[in-house]
């Protein structure tokens, strides 16, 4: 429970803003240099504006207007220094000065200051996003901890055609939060064991809920807190320890994944019959030649046997009963059922539809 108590020291510092993704920012040194160029190119029209009326103006030393004198003006005009030795005494040039001059001693100004308003205009800019997020997310997936496993679960579910932008990651490490924010996803800082976090990542409009946190006790009251604010998220948990997968389904859990036992079963499975091992490995990483997917029955697909279908159908689900592809009831296929069925990444199937 301290690891616990440490995560919402840490949620209480940070806050549990909500991080969304965004374009990549252009460097200091550009930024700056652009703003120069800007400024430099406004200065420039101005000069030329002056010098094009120049023989409106009143020099105080005497003797025409020159170049260098329409410099002297636009750079003293646009700082707002305003010696006042030079000076537009025709209508034309005071005309020119109301019109075009000061909206450029604005745009210049606006340019040095640009900093200031950058900062601002980003405050504006991103509380105006998050606002919107948070009115049109719906069913959307929260992860909570981005760890290997909290990874690992989102290169599957994007994998399989979940969009980045419906997946939401809860960790109170903020360089975590940081690289699922660089991937695309949407970051909350936080501890996932206090409601205020959860309630951030909208929980309570969530379609699913994967907890791969680090610690067990962690995992459980993460379910606790999440089931009590959703009765109707789905939540599937990691755990380290096959005793405590009981008290994570009474917690809330809808499924329940042992990571200890499922590495340990594999690596026995390696050491017996490595190739055995190879296929399973293939077969849990997604993109890699052969998937286990669940996925509903098509048209094409209703009234015929499991082994008529494209995919090696395992399993068919039925309501709430799974039934072997060998079991009778599960011949012939219905278009309620849903196929849980090894698919061949490499072959263009159109029966291929992602779970969800």
């Amino acid at each position: 429970m301290r690891e616990a108590g440490r995560g919402r020291d840490r949620a209480g510092q940070s806050g549990a803003v909500v991080h969304l993704p965004r374009k990549k920012a252009a460097g200091p040194l550009r930024q700056v240099v652009r703003r120069l160029v800007m400024a430099l190119f406004v200065l420039v029209l101005t000069v030329f504006i002056v010098y094009v009326d120049r023989e409106g103006y009143h020099d105080n030393a005497g003797g025409p207007m020159t170049l260098l004198d329409c410099v002297y003006y636009a750079t003293v005009t646009l700082s707002t220094t305003g010696y006042g030795d030079i000076v537009p005494y025709s209508a034309s040039a005071r005309l020119t000065n109301v019109l075009l001059v000061t909206p450029l001693r604005v745009l210049f100004l606006i340019i040095l200051v640009g900093t200031t308003l950058e900062v601002l205009t980003e405050r504006t800019r991103e509380q105006y996003r998050q606002q919107r997020w948070r009115s049109t997310v719906r069913d959307h997936t929260v992860i909570v901890g981005f760890g290997t496993k909290g990874r690992s679960a989102a290169k599957t579910l994007t994998g399989h055609g979940v969009p980045a932008q419906r997946i939401v990651v809860i960790d109170p490490e903020p360089k975590a939060v940081e690289a699922a924010v660089a991937a695309g996803f949407t970051g909350v800082i936080g501890d996932a064991t206090r409601n205020d976090v959860l309630l951030r990542a909208e929980i309570q409009r969530a379609k699913e809920l994967i907890i791969a946190a680090q610690r067990d006790d962690t995992a459980v009251l993460v379910a606790l807190t999440a089931r009590q604010l959703s009765r109707r998220i789905s939540i599937v948990a990691s755990v380290r320890e096959e005793e405590n997968a009981p008290l994570l389904r009474q917690s809330g859990a809808d499924s329940v994944v042992t990571s200890s036992g499922a590495a340990g079963r594999l690596l026995g499975m390696s050491m017996l019959s490595p190739s055995a091992g190879e296929v399973m490995e293939e077969l849990i990483s997604y993109g890699s030649g052969l998937d286990l997917i669940e996925r509903p029955v098509t048209k094409a697909e209703a009234g015929l046997s499991p082994r008529e279908v494209g995919d090696l159908v395992v399993v068919v689900k039925r309501g709430h009963r799974l039934l072997d592809h060998d079991n009778p009831e599960a011949n012939p296929l219905q278009l309620t059922d849903r196929l849980i069925a090894i698919h061949r990444t490499s072959q263009q199937d159109p029966s291929h539809v992602p779970q969800g």
